[in-house]
């Protein structure tokens, strides 16, 4: 269920902090999101030519990218850090997306017909990572961090239904 979970609600039901929502397109063989492009998840059931797809990714994919040893199969990208939580064993990062890159009707409508006032990602241009305690970024300050991209999980825009693992 949390790896790989059927469907949305139980991506963002299942884990704390919640799974992190993006808006994205799968184009070309590639998955664009707020973050950047990388390829389709293998077993993933992208079906032919473009399409709007929602993508997940767990706090735990992200790492500090001037620490995170193995970084073939990921993504580096730059984001501003909003607030840090030091768990003591982890570092809850919560970091700033460009707003227009996040804005989502469908993960608005996600979080309306669950219930709940939010769904990471709904509303809003943050999301949350899960940072080694050795990480040296600062809030407010620009971080250079890196995503496992074995780890995205896309998700149907209409039906919430998991694309990713479709196999």
């Amino acid at each position: 269920l949390y790896d790989h979970p059927k469907n949305i609600f139980v991506a963002g039901f299942i884990g704390s902090p919640s799974m992190n929502f993006m808006p994205a397109t799968i184009e070309g063989g590639k998955v664009k999101t707020p973050i950047g492009e990388t390829d389709i998840p293998e077993g993933t059931d992208a079906g032919d030519g473009s399409r709007e797809v929602i993508a997940g990714l767990r706090p735990e994919a992200f790492e500090d990218a001037e620490i995170a040893e193995d970084q073939d199969g990921g993504l580096r990208f730059s984001a501003e850090v909003d607030l840090i939580e030091s768990m003591g064993s982890e570092l809850y990062v919560y970091l700033s997306l460009d707003s227009a890159k996040m804005d989502s009707e469908h993960l608005k409508e996600l979080a309306e017909d669950a219930g709940v006032e939010e769904v990471p990602g709904a509303d809003q241009a943050q999301v949350v990572a899960r940072l080694s305690p050795e990480s040296k970024v600062k809030r407010g300050e620009k971080a250079e961090l890196w995503v496992d991209t074995s780890k995205l999980r896309l998700f149907d825009p209409e039906s919430g239904d998991s694309l990713t693992d479709a196999g």
